[in-house]
């Protein structure tokens, strides 16, 4: 991919209305690693700019702080006929639970396109279990209340179209960074540092 590649295309209203996700998504993953190195993961701006779409999560580390999601160098936006980039903060909230190792939840407005950017704010929760034998499980919860078009795309259905793979891909990633210390795009072979989405 190059910086000309459109990674956040505008979805149609025929889209979204095939679209059968309801206002809450649920994801999980079972990590080999303990429940402090998936709170790393999430919470450290080092960290996030390893794996998913690379952009730095800053996580002002209290209830009530800051939390945004720096725009990856490679973003790009669909506009029109051609591309424009991101803005410089992709995600931007508030801290609403922060409970180490164990809970993580924000609430915050995607900023990428103007009509999730246009749509109210959303909460995502990251719940972390320990499950015994070195193992751990992080449970994603996304409440997209009056947010459909923000649901569409962090769904990861709309991958084909250039939607990313929302929760499911950047589960994944996390998963593969923390247990093998590559992303899958090392896996792959990329090494461009672009995330083909």
């Amino acid at each position: 991919m190059n910086d000309d590649t459109p990674v956040v295309p505008r979805l149609r209203d025929e889209d979204l209305a095939a679209s059968r996700r309801g206002t809450t998504q649920i994801y999980r993953i079972e990590i080999a690693v303990s429940p402090e190195r998936i709170w790393e993961a999430i919470t450290d701006p080092d960290w996030t700019a390893r794996y998913g779409y690379g952009g730095r999560a800053v996580v002002e580390p209290r209830v009530g702080g800051r939390y945004f999601v720096e725009k990856p160098p490679h973003l790009r936006v669909v506009a029109g006929d051609g591309t424009v980039p991101a803005p410089d903060i992709i995600i931007e909230g508030v801290v609403t639970a922060y409970d180490p190792p164990s809970l993580l939840a924000t609430k915050m407005r995607f900023l990428v396109d103007p009509e999730s950017a246009d749509e109210p704010a959303t909460e995502v929760r990251y719940a972390i279990k320990r499950l015994g034998d070195g193992r751990s499980r992080l449970t994603v919860t996304h409440d997209l209340l009056g947010a459909p078009h923000l649901a569409a795309v962090v769904s990861g259905d709309f991958e084909r179209l250039g939607a990313g793979g929302g929760h499911p891909y950047m589960l994944r990633d996390l998963k593969s960074l923390l247990e093998t210390g590559r992303s899958l795009r090392e896996q792959i072979g990329s090494g461009s540092g672009d995330v083909n989405l």
